[in-house]
């Protein structure tokens, strides 16, 4: 493997860190870890040097590029001006911190959902697409015609903050009845564990939806109906060919995709029924692939989303 030039993906998650490299004539090598609770930032930039360090330990050759899915809004010079999953990010010079980690190689960071949406479009072979992932928090991303939509030069596709309930819970944001707020994982646990009148951890949710346990199921249901008034809004707007859903936290509750349909089948209106919905081909690994697409596109000067940064 020695002097194989490769191209770095990593997705920054609002729980967890995922990398994998690959180059030509040489075994992808994928690692990652899970942020610890409670740590500052720095001990986050550590835990995510030592992880570079590690992968390059395992791939001594030259790495030509770096894509970065992140959640955060980032400034044009690569500082994070919000992230409410983890807010004590606000103000890192992240662009800066990543070029300390990966000297010598060109880096670029973009949106995790517009990344995850033009991922997933190309494994589906589609031109138009509406991508959904419910994780930590919403993500979204839409594909129209091949690009991007609205395109990062304007911003992300913000699918999680669409307002559904101006009276409803605060979201991490600070806005009241943001999607994310109702729909994302830990939003559906919290209620879970009011209905069930007791914690609930991901893995007893997943149990339970699967033994369609009342608590479980009523707390899936309402996330569903929340997140399919949304997509069915953007839908009026985008036409996509298919809703395409992904992110981690679908993964341990089967069937999810398909209550979602359902509830978007009834928020049709006649003439103009609610797209298909399919399962993400890439599991929720999709932000991680559109990095890599990120990384392979800097590294050969090929047509590629625009970044919010380039380093």
């Amino acid at each position: 493997m020695s002097g194989i030039s490769g191209f770095l993906g990593i997705d920054i998650g609002g729980t967890k860190v995922a990398v994998r490299v690959e180059g030509e004539g040489a075994e992808p090598y994928s690692a990652g870890f899970r942020w610890t609770p409670g740590a500052d930032v720095g001990a986050d930039m550590s835990a995510l040097a030592d992880c570079l360090a590690a992968l390059r330990r395992h791939w001594p050759g030259p790495l030509r590029a770096a894509g970065v899915a992140m959640p955060a809004t980032l400034d044009a010079q690569g500082r994070v001006t919000a992230w409410p999953n983890r807010p004590a990010w606000a103000g890192l010079a992240l662009a800066a911190q990543l070029r300390g980690m990966l000297p010598g190689t060109a880096v670029a960071v973009a949106d995790d959902g517009d990344l995850a949406a033009l991922a997933e479009a190309r494994a589906a072979n589609l031109a138009d697409v509406l991508y959904v992932g419910v994780g930590t928090g919403i993500g979204g991303g839409s594909v129209l015609a091949g690009e991007l939509c609205p395109g990062p030069a304007r911003g992300s596709f913000e699918l999680g903050h669409v307002v559904v309930d101006r009276s409803g819970a605060r979201c991490d944001c600070g806005r009241r009845g943001c999607v994310q707020s109702r729909a994302s994982g830990p939003a559906i646990l919290r209620r879970a564990a009011e209905l069930r009148d007791a914690p609930v951890t991901y893995a007893e949710l997943g149990q339970a939806w699967q033994r369609r346990l009342s608590w479980a199921v009523v707390a899936v249901d309402e996330a569903c109906a929340v997140l399919a008034s949304a997509i069915v809004s953007a839908a009026e707007l985008l036409h996509p060919e298919v809703v395409i859903v992904g992110g981690g936290f679908p993964a341990g509750l089967p069937g999810f995709t398909s209550l979602l349909a359902r509830h978007a089948m009834r928020l049709s209106r006649p003439g103009h029924p609610a797209p298909p919905h399919q399962d993400a081909r890439l599991g929720p690994l999709s932000s991680l692939d559109g990095a890599l697409v990120l990384a392979h596109a800097t590294g050969t000067n090929a047509k590629a989303p625009e970044a919010a940064v380039r380093g």
